[in-house]
């Protein structure tokens, strides 16, 4: 069980609420990040805010702003964004219950979470909400505020648990119609299509499981890092060399006194008195 949940609320199926947690539904499994260095020195590259008229901007001085016509902005503070988060109640509300079918998976997002009882109250209604849409072969559409905003979700019971998976709005869809004049028509005759589906059937299997299925790209990239490792290829950036702290008041006094002394030499940027004669105005001849 992971160490916490990443949200709490509550599922609610008409005038029933069952409190319950989801926990995330994936994991990052052997990572491997790669940074990006300077080839010269292998310090790491650092990016930094910066305004073409000011130069680098703190973290403060930053807002948000949309662009509606080219190099015009709307301002957008954070009050204003803050403002659009729903604020309502942690609820997961069904709206239908329907077969699977009848949601296509390209509304999938990349969010899935599996719901549990959230204390010993909410486990049977849990279990008699799993187990009807299990023996029905159904799905649940639901929406809900989720991590502060409001998500359309889909509820499909998996291995005796309730699988959440967030769903994508219509307009965020773009649907097979729009390639349908990509295609042709041509004929397919009787022999060629038995022929395809005779092939299909020698890949058809009865059990199957993703498990098998392994990221060679990470992989091998591991295999590499490793052989690095182990072969002590490490590269290293020089120290770079940090400040000392002063007392500010030592810093002071002390640059008072060489002030005084006169140790302080003039800098190479400052404008010395020119020792160019001005020309001497002529005098105006009067006239009249």
């Amino acid at each position: 069980m992971p160490a916490r949940s990443t949200w709490k609320g509550y599922l609610k199926l008409s005038l029933v609420s069952i409190p319950v947690k989801a926990y995330s539904a994936s994991r990052a499994a052997g990572n491997v990040p790669l940074h990006q260095l300077h080839a010269q020195c292998n310090s790491r590259i650092k990016y930094k805010k910066v305004c073409p008229l000011h130069g680098e901007v703190p973290k403060e001085e930053i807002v948000s702003g949309y662009e509606h016509a080219k190099g015009q902005y709307v301002v957008i503070d954070s009050d204003e964004l803050a403002g659009l988060r729903e604020k309502g109640e942690r609820e997961i509300t069904i709206d239908a219950v329907v077969a699977p079918r009848a949601v296509d998976p390209i509304y999938y997002t990349d969010k899935s979470y599996y719901l549990i009882p959230d204390g010993a109250i909410g486990q049977k209604p849990y279990a008699l909400l799993q187990q009807a849409l299990e023996s029905k072969e159904q799905v649940a559409v639901a929406h809900g505020v989720l991590f502060g905003r409001d998500e359309i979700v889909l509820l499909r019971p998996i291995d005796g648990l309730l699988a959440l998976t967030a769903l994508k709005y219509e307009a965020e869809v773009t649907h097979a119609q729009t390639f349908f004049e990509e295609l042709t028509t041509p004929e397919l005759s009787r022999e060629e299509l038995g022929l395809t589906q005779t092939l299909l059937q020698a890949f058809t299997k009865k059990k199957f499981s993703l498990a098998g299925y392994k990221d060679q790209y990470l992989e091998k990239l591991t295999e590499i890092v490793e052989a690095k490792v182990e072969g002590k290829e490490l590269v290293t950036p020089p120290p770079v060399d940090q400040p000392k702290v002063i007392n500010l008041m030592d810093a002071l006094k002390k640059s008072l006194a060489k002030t005084k002394r006169g140790d302080e030499k003039p800098s190479r940027h400052r404008l010395a008195p020119s020792t160019k004669k001005q020309p001497v105005a002529r005098a105006r001849r009067k006239t009249g």
